[in-house]
């Protein structure tokens, strides 16, 4: 198969796509004032993570969907326990070796003396949550800590790299039939403005289901056929037929961080982080399933002075993380085997 070929035989998909590309909302994480984003991708094998720094301090939620998470410090976040704000997230590929990045995360914000004030010395809050992209490449090569340290090096403010970046470098989408019919995922960002209330996300996007336009409700990246060639329509398939094979647990997942400038408190938080999965149900189909280890951090810098209402900002961190699902595979390219929803408008 080329990238003409699947063109072709996409009937339908190029005019979708190159619509859903030009009225995309653009913006990003880092629009939200307290806010720095990094990437670090290996140059050895599609896989990388992404860290999103609050210097400042960011009052946090998060709120865990799927079966199989792979996750570091997400109790801490319970609002019932002590600690109400965080200095960085980190999403990370590796599968559970991902998880070593925050130790790089910890050890640069400690260098900057950012952290929590105990008696004997400033601990940086970290939590982090890890995808599974250990089927590209060779698996013993994932980020660890000097990963994380570098994403922090990297992170800014301005615009985020999407795609195949940081933690979405080896993301991939449509994985029911395995890898050999999957397409290439990504990271994706976007943000919203109404009066000065900001609200903004960042995904990560490895669903096993298929990325969908909820308006058309065509897809725009998913399992494909036994050729390779078109593109199979995973709900329709689940309606009519019977699963032989089960996938195997916790190689998805789908990771989020919804942001927004409001001062809210981390009970508030956590419904924010709840509400913004509806994002994720508007976009990838089936979501949140035993297979998936689907996570949404949410964070509050509070830098907004007037008060802002809690039912607006969680049903904008959901609009948020569906456009940003959208955002990751458009923007994503291609690897080998792996072709990405732009091939579909290919010429």
């Amino acid at each position: 198969m080329n990238r003409r070929e699947f063109a072709k035989l996409a009937s339908g998909l190029p005019l979708i796509l190159q619509e859903e590309e030009a009225n995309m909302p653009s913006g990003n994480l880092s629009d939200i004032d307290g806010i720095k984003v990094g990437h670090y991708e290996s140059s050895q094998r599609p896989t990388g993570c992404t860290v999103i720094l609050t210097p400042g301090g960011a009052v946090a939620g998060v709120d865990v969907r799927g079966s199989a998470p792979g996750t570091r410090e997400t109790d801490l976040l319970n609002p019932i326990n002590s600690v109400d704000k965080v200095h960085a997230i980190l999403l990370s590929g590796g599968s559970a070796f991902g998880l070593s990045a925050a130790e790089g995360v910890v050890r640069y914000l400690e260098e900057k003396k950012i952290g929590y004030r105990t008696s004997s010395a400033l601990v940086p809050i970290v939590p982090a949550a890890i995808l599974y992209d250990l089927s590209l490449g060779d698996p013993s090569i994932r980020p660890n800590a000097e990963a994380g340290y570098q994403a922090c090096k990297n992170a800014q403010t301005g615009p985020v790299r999407e795609g195949n970046a940081g933690a979405g470098a080896g993301a991939t989408v449509g994985k029911l039939f395995g890898m050999t019919r999957a397409m290439k995922g990504g990271l994706g960002t976007c943000s919203i403005q109404a009066g000065q209330l900001k609200v903004a996300a960042l995904v990560a996007v490895n669903c096993i289901g298929d990325v969908v336009d909820s308006r058309s409700g065509k897809i725009l990246a998913g399992a494909r056929d036994e050729a390779g060639t078109a593109l199979v329509d995973t709900m329709k398939w689940l309606t009519e037929n019977k699963m032989q094979i089960q996938p195997r647990i916790g190689e998805n997942t789908t990771l989020g961080v919804v942001a927004t400038n409001a001062r809210f408190s981390k009970a508030a938080m956590t419904k924010v982080a709840q509400m913004a999965h509806d994002g994720l149900a508007r976009s990838i189909n089936p979501v949140h399933l035993p297979m998936d280890g689907d996570t949404i951090f949410a964070l509050s810098t509070g830098t907004l002075e007037d008060e802002a209402h809690l039912t607006q900002v969680g049903s904008l961190a959901a609009w948020t993380i569906e456009k940003a699902v959208k955002r990751a595979v458009l923007k994503a390219t291609s690897l080998p085997g792996l072709p990405a929803a732009r091939d579909l408008s290919a010429p």
